[in-house]
């Protein structure tokens, strides 16, 4: 009688898989708010309209849609022709990363940095428990494999959230290289994951990941913070022989100079 063969194993598929939602405006009430470090806090946002929110990617943003003056609750946008509208002045709105979604409580929260004076930092640094936001989005999540050999999650304080998340996400077979670029030191947290994490917080992040040695095997890039930053660890990143400038993701989050910027530097020099 012969013996059964050994079953075949597939190793986990690295594919990037990229997913569009339906736009849709949400109004939302803060029902917590928590300092978590000098420079951050995070908002509980809920409400019934929060019933079928997604978010695939960890480093998906949505729109904050913040009150007029006068306004109880914030206009939010209609779709047309594809694009958001207002109806009537457009209201303030950032980018932010939704840093936890917890479908069975109705809960989601996002993180605020309170470095620089803006709108959103005066309202958030103020926001009190009942008062009413919109958020509109995310409108598609780059869903990247927790499979592949390395991660390397690069940033400032605005990519926080973000790497805070995927490092929640990470198994314990995954192996993570993390440098962090903080205006303020008090910001450092503990940041919590299963994976094996390499963690070091930097005053200079072009400078930390020159220092850096490509792993072998197949991994994932992963960078977002300042647009001129960004583009300096582009640089370096590409310049590392072996990396796979398809296996890359790095972003402008914001721009030294400029208000609501958001831009992904696959194509930028």
């Amino acid at each position: 009688m012969n013996a059964p063969l050994p079953l075949a194993t597939t190793a986990p598929s690295l594919a990037i898989e990229r997913i569009r939602h339906p736009l849709q405006g949400r109004h939302l009430q803060v029902v917590r708010r928590t300092q978590v470090s000098p420079g951050f806090v995070r908002l509980t946002l809920a409400g019934p309209e929060l019933a079928g929110f997604v978010s695939a990617g960890f480093d998906d943003h949505l729109k904050l849609i913040l009150p007029s003056p006068g306004q109880d609750r914030p206009t939010l946008p209609a779709l047309q022709d594809g694009r958001p509208v207002f109806d009537g002045p457009r209201p303030v709105l950032r980018d932010y990363t939704p840093a936890r979604f917890d479908a069975a409580a109705g809960e989601l929260d996002i993180e605020v940095a309170l470095h620089d004076a803006g709108p959103v930092t005066d309202w958030a640094a103020s926001a009190a428990v009942g008062q009413w936001v919109g958020i509109a989005g995310p409108r598609g999540s780059m869903v990247v494999p927790t499979g592949f050999d390395w991660h390397w999650l690069l940033g400032d304080e605005t990519a926080l959230p973000a790497i805070a998340r995927r490092l929640a996400e990470l198994p314990a077979s995954a192996v993570a290289t993390v440098r962090i670029q903080l205006s303020n030191p008090a910001d450092q947290r503990v940041l919590t994951s299963a994976a094996q994490v390499d963690l070091q917080w930097v005053s200079a992040l072009p400078a930390a990941v020159m220092a850096l040695s490509l792993p072998t095997g197949a991994g994932f890039v992963w960078a977002a913070g300042e647009h001129s930053d960004m583009a300096a660890v582009r640089r370096v990143v590409l310049a590392k022989p072996g990396v796979d400038p398809k296996r890359m993701r790095i972003s402008a989050y914001w721009k030294r100079g400029a208000a609501d910027h958001h831009e992904d530097l696959a194509n930028a020099a």
